[in-house]
């Protein structure tokens, strides 16, 4: 997609040279969480230790299983993480931090070498700060991802989302110098007698990847605003500015003109109290009073912020296409892949109505 010389974009942009193109905002904040130095080592040996405990022994697993149902842990399982899935990491330590202590107890239990390496990894206080760290964080950019995933996000209500985070992880760095209101489990972890510098650094340097992904973003605020409330735009020749500035065929006049007359008028801003910003720019503003905003609105409500539907497509084509059906033709794939994608409502009562029935004679 991406290649400098036959990449798709590069491909487009010799048609069009002042095409815009970034990398799928879910996949850049993907990429500013990535662990490093003690952290990575710490989340590596919990995945073996998971690993050993689920994967190695189906009987030591069911063990494990009924050991929890017997000391009512509050889950009776691990989850297992797989790097493919983004969400997994922290959903991996969260179930983990729940059951810990169970699952120290288990592993004291059992007579190998490695249940006695994990065993003195599980003892380590140092080693149990950072799990607890990484799960509260974790949390955190869990909810961001979550908040960047679906079919009908547009560009402007993701960086929302971006730019919402950025301003919560400085929130989240003097928590963590303070009484760790957002970090329940450090708090209970550390009890006040522990050393958060690296938390600190860690949080830092998230600020800083986040910053340089993104502060050079190239839909600005105005623009932003533009879409999602054109009525509170209050310097009318800045957001002009940056119109024309991302969209060279826009001429500054009209589009500070229109600007004037939309904000006047009562009736549009009652509607656009009344509905989403998609719905107002696409079915309310009239495309002859108002013909440059809207086509600025379209070329940004256009734009894919994410590649969540692609990879939403690859997840349901992985479904249909099973080893039991391995003689379903590219045709009959791309007719299912049609009818699961979709948002098309049949009316199956009127086609029902239509049907005749076939009488034997």
């Amino acid at each position: 997609m991406m290649g400098r010389e036959k990449g798709a974009v590069a491909r487009m942009k010799k048609d069009n040279a002042e095409l815009i193109s970034y990398h799928c905002i879910i996949h850049q904040t993907v990429l500013c969480s990535t662990l490093s130095d003690e952290y990575a080592e710490v989340m590596k040996t919990m995945m073996k230790m998971i690993n050993f405990l689920r994967a190695s022994s189906s009987c030591q697993h069911r063990m494990l299983r009924e050991f929890l149902r017997e000391v009512d842990a509050n889950s009776d399982d691990l989850l297992l993480h797989n790097n493919v899935r983004w969400l997994s990491k922290g959903r991996v330590l969260e179930r983990f931090w729940s059951i810990r202590r169970e699952v120290a107890a288990f592993l004291e239990e059992l007579e190998s070498q490695k249940a006695s390496n994990f065993t003195v990894f599980l003892n380590d206080k140092k080693n149990m700060d950072i799990v607890a760290f990484l799960a509260d964080i974790m949390s955190h950019l869990n909810g961001l991802n979550l908040q960047l995933q679906g079919k009908n996000n547009s560009i402007c209500e993701l960086m929302t989302s971006v730019r919402s985070f950025q301003r919560k992880l400085h929130v989240f760095k003097e928590d963590l110098q303070g009484d760790y209101t957002h970090f329940p489990k450090v708090k209970e972890q550390v009890q006040g007698h522990g050393d958060v510098s690296s938390f600190v650094d860690f949080v830092d340097k998230l600020i800083e990847n986040f910053s340089k992904r993104f502060d050079s973003f190239s839909i600005g605020e105005q623009l932003t605003l533009f879409i999602q409330n054109p009525f509170l735009i209050t310097d009318v020749r800045a957001f002009s500015n940056d119109v024309t500035h991302h969209f060279k065929w826009a001429n500054a006049g009209p589009l500070q003109m229109q600007m004037v007359d939309l904000q006047a008028d009562v009736a549009l801003k009652e509607q656009f109290g009344r509905t989403d910003s998609a719905t107002f720019w696409l079915q309310m503003v009239s495309e002859t009073a108002f013909p440059d905003l809207k086509k600025v609105a379209l070329f940004i409500l256009t734009m894919f912020g994410s590649t969540y539907s692609c990879e939403a497509a690859f997840s349901t084509m992985n479904i249909i296409k099973t080893t039991y059906r391995s003689k379903l033709t590219d045709e009959h794939l791309h007719m299912c892949m049609r009818m699961a994608l979709t948002s098309f409502k049949p009316r199956f009562k009127m086609l029902a109505g239509q049907a005749k029935a076939q009488f034997s004679h």
